[in-house]
């Protein structure tokens, strides 16, 4: 049973190393900043939807007000007219008018709660978003200024083993020259 555990332990552990090398920092930023923005596309999408529904709910809700305008105006007509079945089917018409705008009104008010919650949402996908693009620009001017450091250090490096040659050949021909 130790065994097992060892080896899978051993596996894992040249696993995550293999992974971490394979790794580019600049690329995962990429990707996080790809997933952020597909993120932001889709709640602007829903966003938009929800102001889609809204505008035909608000239709809905004005065309049911007038409804219930004109079957109070047909009451009034009917009661000048000593029709009062008449006013009282408009009436209960009107009723019926009412109640279904109100709950047009009631959806709105949660379309509006809704489309507040999407817009608040939509700011803080665009905020992190900002800051992560931010954080990806540094990220590559301190990639460029190391890699400028290391390229500099070789140089030098190399200057240095040139210089280490050229001595051992000054020295190899003061060699010579005293043999000869």
């Amino acid at each position: 049973m130790g065994i097992f555990s060892r080896m899978a332990d051993i596996i894992n552990s040249n696993l995550n190393s293999m992974l971490d090398k394979a790794e580019d920092p600049k690329k995962m930023i990429r990707l996080m900043i790809q997933e952020m923005e597909e993120t932001l596309i889709e709640v602007r999408t829903s966003s938009a939807r929800v102001i889609a529904d809204k505008k035909t709910a608000n239709r809905k809700w004005e065309r049911l007000q007038a409804d219930a305008e004109q079957w109070q105006q047909k009451a009034e007509l009917a009661l000048s007219k000593n029709r009062e079945d008449l006013a009282r089917a408009a009436l209960a018409e009107k009723q019926n008018a009412l109640s279904d705008a109100s709950h047009i009104k009631e959806e709105l008010d949660v379309l509006d709660d809704h489309l507040a919650h999407l817009n608040e949402e939509i700011g803080q996908l665009q905020q992190k978003l900002n800051e992560a693009k931010a954080k990806e620009k540094a990220l590559i001017m301190r990639a460029e200024t190391v890699q400028h450091r290391m390229k500099v250090k070789s140089q030098i490096d190399r200057e240095q083993l040139e210089d280490a040659f050229a001595k051992f050949e000054q020295f190899e021909r003061k060699m010579d020259h005293l043999e000869g």
